[in-house]
């Protein structure tokens, strides 16, 4: 599995699901879970919406 999420996005990421968790937790919603979503591919540095589109935000490829 190669990485395809560079640091900016991988930054963006983690904020945006962090927020996410904190919405949902302060709304006291499920929905709040999503926020997993971006924190996950952030910590494993690979979107697998980023394969079919041929996309990366890495400026190196590194494995």
């Amino acid at each position: 599995m190669n990485s395809n999420i560079g640091s900016v996005d991988r930054t963006l990421r983690l904020t945006a699901g962090l927020a996410l968790l904190g919405v949902g937790y302060y709304l006291k919603s499920w929905w709040g879970l999503v926020g997993l979503v971006p924190i996950l591919t952030a910590v494993f540095r690979f979107c697998p919406a980023y394969v079919p589109l041929g996309l990366s935000t890495c400026s190196s490829k590194k494995n």
